[in-house]
């Protein structure tokens, strides 16, 4: 059994999820978007990446940044040592990719801040 806190909406509930034969569980749920998110949080977990990056003659060291969707959370260890050995050369506009496709996963990091 696996306990989790809903995120979906502000009442936070308290999930238990297990499975049996194949089959997951949710109990502790409010909504119906708990139960999904429980399953989906057990099966398939997945996070949106933040973090910062070097800048190369940038007015600041650190450019923030996001990625674009959704990476699955085994992933993020491997993403985020890839990201570290990124410099990103300014002048940079908040919304510009730096890493197209990071680690064959569909999803984009791009620049949250323009940095002259």
């Amino acid at each position: 059994m696996k306990k989790f806190t809903c995120i979906v909406c502000p009442v936070s509930c308290n999930l238990s999820v297990e499975e049996k034969d194949g089959e997951i569980t949710v109990s502790g749920n409010q909504c119906k978007r708990g139960l999904n998110f429980g399953i989906n949080e057990y099966s398939h977990p997945v996070r949106i990446l933040t973090t910062t990056l070097k800048t190369v003659n940038g007015s600041i060291r650190r450019v923030p940044v996001i990625s674009t969707g959704e990476v699955p959370k085994d992933k993020l260890k491997a993403i985020v040592k890839e990201l570290y050995k990124v410099s990103v050369p300014c002048p940079i506009k908040r919304g510009d990719v730096i890493v197209k496709n990071i680690n064959n996963t569909g999803v984009d990091i791009i620049a949250t801040r323009t940095i002259s």
